[in-house]
């Protein structure tokens, strides 16, 4: 595929494009986790607020899901990644796409949209899917490297999407947890626009966590206070691992848990165990392992991964089940955490309202989908402007009944 000058490359593998190149575009303006006032210096002189450090867009981390066997066309996630190339070979502009036989480990459902087209004759598989495989976190997904036209680049690349589409005979392209600018662009362009729904955690300059509940309805306060209290009354231990005290010891002990509470939760756990070792190596400063440990032994833990202002909480799980423990280690430890390292926010990751007691509070997630056939562009297109009226009246009720002080 190409355009004048440009020309858009598929690639069915993240190894086959430079790291070096690839990050250029994911992290254009230099930003490293969780280092603010080093971030703070870069971020005035990026091009963008939105351009921060996203650790799931990186080159490392599509590796590791690739090199450890998590995300192939094994497991139904077939790497088709775009990069746009200059005339001299250079590359501008990347997507993170993957050609894709179902719509597990997405967490924006389409089963809905699938089952439809099928019962009315379509071939609703293969599809394409711009995303971070088994990762419901916000982030740009048409990547542009620093000093180029972004809004030009992104255009070039959602076209190329489209053309992708015909070429590999697929339905539809679906941009998931997109940032709003990149949304904006593809609607214009002419990408249906959805919304959904996470809850997450804001920073409002808080100097310790006794400061974030005194923010907090009296009752509210009270009833996180005894939580953690209580989380911990078996002689539990917690440690905050990160950096080179991520040992293989420990990435065995969270893979235990992993196993254990995924395979009750949906029944396959999608990561494998050289995934964990591969961020451990090459990510480690941008993962924290939080980890209870009781006579000893490690019993439960949370994996959290560090953004150049943001904590991103994906994976939890235990061996043995102590009151209280899951909302201390996956929510009541990440703003600790987020506090200490004077982040701006915490994403727990998708659904719960139940974290809405706990602090974190309704946002909007945003994708975009291109759909090929027009008998089923219009009845999603009907389908998501009604969805998306739903979801902004509920995120204002419950924002409303937030655990916040009403003064």
């Amino acid at each position: 595929m190409s355009g004048g000058e440009l020309r858009i490359r598929v690639l069915n593998a993240i190894a086959d494009v430079p790291a070096a190149a690839w990050n250029a575009c994911a992290n254009p303006a230099g930003f490293g986790p969780g280092r603010p006032q080093e971030n703070a210096a870069l971020n005035a002189e990026s091009e963008s607020q939105d351009r921060a450090y996203n650790p799931f867009i990186t080159h490392e981390f599509l590796h590791a899901l690739e090199a450890s066997g998590s995300a192939t066309g094994r497991t139904g996630w077939q790497p088709q990644h775009l990069v746009m190339e200059n005339d001299d070979g250079g590359i501008i502009g990347a997507t993170p796409c993957y050609l894709k036989s179902h719509s597990q480990g997405e967490y924006i459902f389409d089963w809905g949209w699938a089952d439809a087209f099928e019962r009315a004759g379509g071939n609703y598989y293969p599809k394409l899917q711009v995303s971070v495989p088994f990762t419901p976190a916000t982030g740009e997904r048409l990547l542009v490297a620093s000093g180029e036209n972004v809004d030009a680049v992104r255009i070039g690349l959602a076209s190329g999407l489209a053309e992708l589409c015909s070429m590999r005979e697929a339905s539809s392209a679906h941009l998931t947890f997109l940032t709003e600018p990149e949304q904006e662009l593809l609607g214009k362009a002419g990408f249906l626009k959805r919304s959904s729904q996470q809850f997450h955690w804001e920073n409002q300059g808080y100097a310790t966590f006794d400061d974030f509940l005194t923010a907090l309805a009296s009752r509210k306060r009270k009833a996180i206070r005894r939580e953690r209290s209580e989380a911990v009354v078996n002689d539990i231990e917690i440690e905050w691992l990160t950096g080179a005290s991520l040992t293989e010891a420990a990435w065995d002990a969270f893979f235990a848990f992993y196993m254990d509470t995924g395979a009750r939760k949906w029944g396959r756990p999608y990561l494998k165990r050289p995934f964990f070792s591969a961020i451990g190596e090459t990510m480690r400063d941008a993962v924290l392992l939080v980890m209870a440990k009781r006579e000893g032994r490690y019993i439960a833990g949370a994996l959290n991964f560090i953004g150049s202002d943001t904590l991103y909480g994906r994976h939890w799980g235990c061996i043995e089940e102590h009151p209280f423990l899951h909302f201390e280690l996956c929510y009541y430890q990440a703003i600790q955490f987020a506090i200490e390292r004077g982040l701006k926010r915490v994403e727990a990751g998708a659904q719960g309202e139940h974290k809405l007691a706990r602090g974190y509070l309704p946002v909007v997630t945003r994708s975009a989908h291109y759909i090929a056939n027009p008998n089923l562009r219009r009845a999603v297109s009907d389908f998501v402007r009604r969805e998306s009226a739903e979801i902004a009246a509920i995120n204002e009720a419950l924002s409303e009944a937030g655990p916040f002080r009403k003064d």
